[in-house]
């Protein structure tokens, strides 16, 4: 049990039966009345946001997690195949609880994150950035850089990214895998 003002971001709560990742908080002291804290919460399983307030001294409970490296395999229908690197035992994840899998190819390294206590996974992570080869995307046009314009990329993992219409197939770029935009090219 954890106290309302121990709260931080990415602290991990039990409320109401569902598990809740704290991605926001601020500590509010109003010239009336007691403090509280006014929290944003993910639920881990459908990864709803949703807003509560907590008051000073309130008991909550907490969870223990983990976060362990594992190495991704292979797709196996809606599964994606990770091993862990200490052990080298292989377990299945959902395609969904996994964050940024549309540009994750085989040997990256991901985050997973588990509830100590009963071995469950909650989800895995890629890491922000990650570094792609395009396999195909329209040639660009010779001094075509003055506007902003971007053109869409298809990336080895078969994703899409919209990049500058500089970038042309056979380049690798660096990709923010929360939520696929381009971030350069890798030299």
């Amino acid at each position: 049990m954890i106290n309302a003002q121990d709260i931080k971001n990415g602290t991990c709560i039990r409320l109401d039966g569902d598990l809740y990742f704290c991605i926001e908080f601020l500590h509010v002291k109003p010239g009336k009345g007691n403090t509280f804290m006014r929290t944003k919460l993910k639920n881990v399983v459908d990864g709803r946001v949703l807003e509560r307030r907590f008051n000073i001294g309130e008991k909550l409970e907490d969870v223990r997690v983990e976060r362990r490296p594992y190495q991704y395999l292979y797709m196996d229908g809606q599964d994606a195949i990770f091993m862990n690197q200490e052990t080298y035992e292989q377990i299945p994840i959902s395609k969904d609880l996994i964050t940024g899998a549309d540009f994750m190819k085989e040997s990256d390294i991901v985050e997973v994150v588990s509830d100590a206590s009963t071995e469950t996974i909650l989800f895995a992570e890629m890491p922000i950035k990650t570094q792609l080869k395009i396999t195909y995307t329209e040639p660009g046009i010779k001094g075509d850089t003055a506007t902003n314009s971007l053109k869409p990329a298809t990336v080895e993992t078969g994703a899409t990214v919209r990049v500058p219409l500089f970038v042309n197939e056979g380049e690798t770029i660096e990709v923010d895998t929360r939520d696929g935009s381009y971030q350069g090219r890798v030299r």
